[in-house]
């Protein structure tokens, strides 16, 4: 999935319903492109680790590749790093 622009209070409810799993489906395997994402702020961030709980619990996985470095920042000032794994590109994330 490749993303693009703000991920703010705006946008929240059309990113959760992007990353949300359908009931039964094989278990989830997301890879979020923010090379394209200029600002993300706290519902950004709270759309992510919703989906990462969502996916982990369907046995899946959820991780985020090319983040700048403003958006990568914030990830790691409030551990969201730590809990989702963030790449440099989107084929490392791909192979991790």
């Amino acid at each position: 999935m490749t993303l693009r622009g703000e991920i703010d209070h705006d946008v929240r409810d059309v990113l959760s319903e992007a990353l949300r799993i359908e009931e039964g489906a094989a278990p989830p395997r997301i890879v979020a492109d923010l090379s394209g994402v200029t600002f993300m702020d706290s519902s950004g961030i709270n759309v992510f680790v919703a989906a990462h709980q969502q996916v982990s619990d369907a046995d899946g996985w959820v991780r985020i590749a090319g983040a700048q470095e403003s958006v990568l920042r914030v990830l790691q000032l409030v551990g969201v790093d730590t809990l989702i794994p963030c790449h440099p590109t989107t084929e490392q994330a791909l192979i991790a």
